[in-house]
């Protein structure tokens, strides 16, 4: 990961896992003609809905065809919730139609991030999105939360300035005072122009809003409970939403979950963790190979990566565009091909070319991490992760904290360590967080299955454990598996007690372990 970028990993998104699927080889199914399938308008909920927020509820939306048997929509929203006359923002919202005649309503997605596009999701991947089944029998709904991508957005540097903050390397020996002077400078230009350049919404990009922004949405789409699918962050969103709403909730699913209780600091040690474990299954996998870069035994593979990562920190590549690459964009090469068991070629090549002293393949997998395409950054994705975690976590945690923190991931995950912990961003925030870290129980909601993978590197396993213990009506499926997130991803077990559960409200046992 960065240094520049400590947070960046800290919640990852499901289009990321898209992206590297993308890069091996799988192309999307193209759809049915739906030309003839029915556009569902119905009246908007406002049962229970408080007096001052009434015309947001009362709003009826005016859906335009947007190509590709979708139509799209524009939801306006309070700036703040607890202050329903300070502003408003546009929600960017887009549908397809079931293609059954008798839909069961909506379904709300998320890709998580926080910061992915849910209607980039929807419009472009929509089978990677939801299995058939459900878009037989569902309305499918993609938004871009609050901050993000077509909805009123968060905008800090252009393209170059962008180039600068992610890929620039620091001057000086890693850690020195040269160089954390040099990161902290680069940070708060990044905070000031995300302050000068986003009128004003910044205090407002948080997850309990957008969790509010969902039931303004469930409402005006005309539907009396939430159902949705949220992956990664999308499950704390989700979580949030349970928090605020456990009488509307429907068929909620949360798929590689966040831990509400866990800080900015936990979430970044067990994650560091996860990935050198998804690492070592990678190099497993490699060794051994004809054209795996590395021999001798795992211990062995994962010294000799370190030996190489160390060397392009001392003397980075020149790639053809002339960025250089460092030990940093290294590893977010490395991080970004193992969402996805996939794309672990991809991670071969990438190693194979570096020993070589040729960076290409390892941007291009850095660029599919920051959606970046011929110079130019496709969305906001990065400026909206930075703003939501740096409003959402805390900064609340000791210098001892700290030191344990790094002790823990330097023990345990070796290889990824020194490139890991940075200055962080959120200490230069023009904003102090107002999320707070807890248990999430959603008391009274209808059962919530929270999906975890064993070798899920960005959401660890434990965390969905977790997230089922503390939700009330909570219920685990378990894929035993590598790779980011459950559904969707060829397993028939877990696939099959998803769409069972959104179209027959069939309820999975709790603790289904799907191989």
């Amino acid at each position: 990961m960065t240094a520049r970028l400590a947070r960046r990993i800290l919640i990852v998104s499901a289009t990321t896992v898209a992206a590297a699927v993308a890069l091996a080889g799988c192309y999307l199914i193209p759809m049915p003609d739906q030309s003839s399938a029915p556009h569902r308008s119905p009246m908007p909920i406002t049962d229970g809905v408080a007096p001052d927020l009434l015309p947001f509820y009362q709003q009826t939306l005016d859906w335009t065809d947007c190509g590709g048997d979708f139509d799209c929509t524009t939801v306006t929203a309070p700036l703040d919730w607890s202050d329903p006359e300070a502003g408003t923002i546009d929600l960017s919202v887009i549908r397809h139609a079931a293609t059954d005649s008798d839909p069961l309503g909506s379904l709300l997605t998320n890709p998580g991030g926080p910061g992915a596009s849910g209607v980039d999701l929807v419009r472009d991947s929509l089978d990677y999105a939801v299995g058939q089944a459900l878009q037989e029998n569902y309305d499918v709904i993609g938004f871009d939360p609050r901050g993000v991508g077509e909805s009123t957005a968060v905008t800090c540097l252009d393209a170059a300035g962008m180039d600068s903050f992610v890929f620039d390397i620091p001057p000086g020996q890693r850690r020195s005072a040269e160089w954390d002077a040099f990161v902290t400078e680069q940070q708060k230009t990044f905070a000031a122009a995300c302050e000068q350049n986003s009128d004003g919404i910044l205090p407002f990009i948080t997850t309990e809003n957008a969790a509010q922004d969902m039931d303004l949405l469930r409402a005006v789409l005309g539907d009396e409970k939430l159902n949705y699918l949220g992956y990664s962050y999308g499950t704390f969103l989700g979580a949030t939403y349970a928090k605020h709403y456990p009488d509307r909730v429907g068929r909620l699913v949360l798929d590689g979950a966040i831990d509400p209780s866990l800080s900015g600091l936990d979430v970044s040690t067990q994650q560091a963790i996860g990935f050198e474990n998804a690492l070592r299954a990678y190099m497993a996998s490699c060794v051994g190979q004809s054209d795996c870069p590395f021999n001798g035994s795992v211990d062995e593979a994962m010294g000799d990566l370190a030996i190489l990562l160390a060397s392009v920190d001392r003397d980075p590549i020149r790639n053809s565009d002339g960025r250089m690459l460092g030990a940093d964009s290294l590893v977010t090469a490395i991080v970004t091909a193992l969402y996805a068991q996939e794309s672990w070629p991809y991670l071969t090549q990438a190693l194979t070319d570096a020993l070589q002293g040729e960076a290409s393949t390892a941007f291009s997998l850095a660029d599919f991490y920051y959606n970046r395409q011929d110079g130019q950054y496709l969305d906001n994705s990065t400026e909206a992760f930075l703003t939501y975690n740096c409003m959402d976590y805390p900064a609340d945690e000791t210098d001892a904290e700290h030191a344990a923190s790094q002790a823990a991931i330097a023990q345990q995950a070796p290889t990824i360590a020194p490139y890991w912990e940075s200055v962080n961003l959120c200490d230069v925030w023009p904003y102090a967080p107002t999320g707070v870290r807890e248990p999430i129980t959603a008391a009274g909601a209808e059962p919530i299955v929270v999906i975890g993978t064993t070798g899920d590197p960005a959401t660890p396993y434990d965390w969905s454990v977790a997230l089922a213990d503390q939700l009330e009506s909570g219920v685990l499926i378990t894929r035993v598996g590598e790779g980011h997130t459950g559904y969707n991803k060829g397993n028939v077990c877990v696939d099959d007690a998803v769409e069972a559960y959104f179209i027959d409200g069939i309820v999975p046992p709790d603790g289904l372990v799907c191989q």
